[in-house]
C-alpha cells in the first residue's frame, strides 16, 4: 500500500531539498521504499534520509560484496561510508552520513 497524498507530497519535497541533483531512476527508487509501510510511522524527512542511505548502499557501493565475503552489517556499513558520501556529494545533498548516524 503507498502512502496518502499528504505524505506522498512531504516525502518527495523532502526528496527534492536533500538530493537535488540525484537521478531520476534513484530518486524513484528511494521515494518508493520512503513512502513503504515500514516508514509510515518516521517524519517524512527522517524516512528519506534512510531511505536514500540504504539505496545507496546497496546499489552504488561494495556493501553487497562486503556482506558476502563474510562482513558483518556493521563493518560493512562502516566501510562504506566514503563511497556513500562521494554519492551523496555528487547528488549535492544537504547531509552528508556521519561514522556515528544511527540508520536503519
Amino acid at each position: 500500500m503507498s502512502a496518502p497524498t499528504g505524505r506522498r507530497r512531504a516525502i518527495a519535497k523532502a526528496l527534492t531539498a536533500l538530493l537535488p541533483l540525484a537521478p531520476y531512476a534513484d530518486m524513484e527508487k528511494i521515494r518508493t521504499e520512503a513512502g513503504s509501510v515500514h516508514m509510515k510511522t518516521l517524519p517524512p524527512t527522517i524516512a528519506v534520509w534512510l531511505a536514500t542511505i540504504a539505496h545507496i548502499r546497496h546499489a552504488h557501493t561494495d556493501y553487497e560484496k562486503l556482506l558476502a565475503e563474510g562482513y558483518d552489517r556493521d563493518s560493512a556499513r562502516f566501510f562504506v561510508i566514503e563511497q556513500t558520501n562521494v554519492v551523496l556529494t555528487r547528488w549535492r545533498a544537504t547531509r552528508l552520513l556521519e561514522e556515528d548516524d544511527e540508520d536503519e
